[in-house]
């Protein structure tokens, strides 16, 4: 990894910091992008290693175009990109207005498609990986995450077109699926009627760390898997769904029906 030119989307929080600081262990080149360009300019300039911050809204494709830009005209070149932007919500799609389930695709899914669609070309130079950070949700629908599930679900599809599209351009595309993992992403969630949720309904301290999250994806990304499922109990998921599907929608029920404050109740 040393002086390869990594792009981190949402690294200022999370797998994303995570991501940043163990590639800065490996002597890359980071651009990092977020939209909190304060703490992002802190990261970079703390990091052992050549890094640039990039205030980045990925819902906004002109926001998107110009991190890509920026990486060029820093490094000229792109060898990996992250898109690991991304934000979750928590409600019954009965209780949920759809500029919340809109709001997601467009963080969530669009974000992965703009930054995608102007890194390629230099990717495809450098025959270089597009990294997307899914989900189980991307695997198994989540109930009271309709809007989170649907645009993981979406972006498993683009990654599968993307990789078939570039089979004999030595393209390297890898979907991680970390499972639950250990990071703020659930009190930044989104209630039904669009505010914070504020507070998380899991135990955090039980689930992988985003550091152990960060170190098997640099070494899959060496390998250049085409998937990355994390945690036993996310790869438990994946596989029973294959095989005993109505089975797992009870037992998902079950699982997120135990949450506190859960909808079901």
């Amino acid at each position: 990894m040393k002086d390869k030119v990594v792009i981190i989307t949402g690294a200022s929080s999370g797998i994303g910091l995570a991501l940043a600081k163990e590639f800065a262990k490996h002597q890359a080149k980071l651009v990092l992008g977020a939209r909190n360009i304060e703490k992002l300019q802190s990261l970079a300039d703390e990091l052992n290693t050549d890094a640039i911050a990039v205030k980045t809204d990925v819902s906004i494709e002109e926001d998107c175009q110009n991190l890509i830009n920026k990486a060029i005209i820093k490094f000229g070149k792109i060898d990996i990109l992250i898109n690991n932007a991304g934000i979750s919500m928590r409600s019954l799609f009965i209780d949920t207005e759809i500029s919340v389930i809109k709001k997601l695709m467009d963080v969530n899914f669009w974000g992965t498609v703009y930054c995608t669609k102007y890194a390629l070309p230099h990717l495809l130079e450098t025959q270089g990986s597009v990294v997307a950070v899914s989900s189980i949700a991307g695997y198994k629908g989540l109930p009271a995450r309709v809007g989170y599930s649907s645009s993981k679900f979406a972006i498993h599809g683009f990654l599968d077109v993307l990789r078939i599209e570039n089979l004999k351009n030595n393209l390297h595309v890898m979907l991680l699926a970390p499972g639950f993992t250990k990071s703020n992403i659930r009190f930044t969630a989104l209630k039904g009627d669009g505010s914070v949720q504020g507070e998380t309904p899991r135990d955090e301290d039980k689930m992988m760390s985003a550091e152990e999250v960060a170190e098997h994806t640099i070494k899959a990304i060496k390998k250049r898997k085409r998937e990355l499922i994390l945690t036993t109990q996310g790869k438990l998921t994946v596989w029973l769904n294959k095989f005993f599907p109505a089975m797992m929608d009870k037992m998902v029920y079950n699982h997120m029906a135990k949450e506190p404050d859960s909808p079901f109740k």
